[in-house]
Formats: structure tokens, C-alpha cells, sequence
């Protein structure tokens, strides 16, 4: 009786040790958000003003709109095309893994100084949020919101 609980123990012991070890391992935030990200919608402040699709978009130019991180033999390169169809490229780092930080941003943004930070309020692998951290001088001095898709 004592060997079929032991024999019973062990093979619960060996398939929980399996069945841990066979975890997805999540990819750090830097590797996930390196990629191309497109706008699938944006506010402006409070205001929806873009969903892509939509028929009734305040700000249709956002069809435009891409940001593009890559991450090469740890040169962190970053391109954002915004809504008026200009186009900046610099570099990016993560503080922590809730805030992105566009920096060296040629040629600077206006009231930028070269430098545009985000929170990251969600992420996974085809969807990311993003939230302006300081008000945007193209869109009115709103605090904008962007959610992101890959592809």
C-alpha cells in the first residue's frame, strides 16, 4: 500500500514539473514593441478622432500615421511618420517597462526639443496603447492616445 503511494507521489511530482516547465516564457517589453505599429485609433484628449475604417474620422491623415522600432544588435532605432505626414527619426529606450521614450528626433518636432515620451498602458504582440505624456502643439495641446497595431 505504501509503494502505490509512493509511485502515486512521484508521478504527480514528475507531471507538475513538466507541466511547469513547458511555460511560454514572455518576451521582455523591448523585444515585443520593436516593430511597425500603425494607427488603429487615436484621441485627442477625450475626443475619438480616429479609428481606422471609419467613415466619420475627425482626423483622417492618421491613416498615415506609423511608428517604427527596431531594435538591431542593441541599436535601438526609432522612425515616426505623424499625422501631417512628417517624418523623425532618432532613438528609443524603455524606462521601466511602462514608458517609451523617443529621443535624438531629426529633424525635433515642434515644442519637442527632440524628445517624445509615452506611457504604455497595454501591450502584446499585435496591439499596443500609448499615451502621450505631454500635450501635442500639432493637435491643439492635447494629451493624446494611441492605439497601435502590428500589422
Amino acid at each position: 500500500m505504501k509503494k502505490s503511494y509512493a509511485l502515486l507521489w512521484c508521478s504527480v511530482m514528475i507531471l507538475g514539473l513538466i507541466a511547469a516547465g513547458c511555460k511560454k516564457k514572455v518576451k521582455p517589453v523591448s523585444e515585443r514593441i520593436a516593430k511597425a505599429w500603425t494607427a488603429e485609433s487615436v484621441k485627442h484628449g477625450a475626443t475619438l478622432v480616429y479609428t481606422r475604417g471609419g467613415s466619420n474620422n475627425i482626423e483622417s491623415n492618421y491613416s498615415g500615421f506609423r511608428l517604427t522600432l527596431t531594435n538591431a544588435s542593441g541599436a535601438k532605432t526609432v522612425t515616426l511618420t505623424e499625422v501631417d505626414g512628417k517624418t523623425f527619426t532618432g532613438t528609443w529606450d524603455l524606462e521601466g517597462d511602462t514608458k517609451l521614450i523617443l529621443k535624438d528626433l531629426t529633424p525635433p518636432p515642434t515644442g519637442s526639443g527632440g524628445t517624445i515620451e509615452y506611457t504604455i498602458s497595454s501591450l502584446d504582440d499585435a496591439k499596443v496603447v500609448l499615451t502621450r505624456l505631454k500635450a501635442s502643439p500639432k493637435t491643439g495641446g492635447t494629451i493624446n492616445e494611441y492605439t497601435l497595431s502590428n500589422p
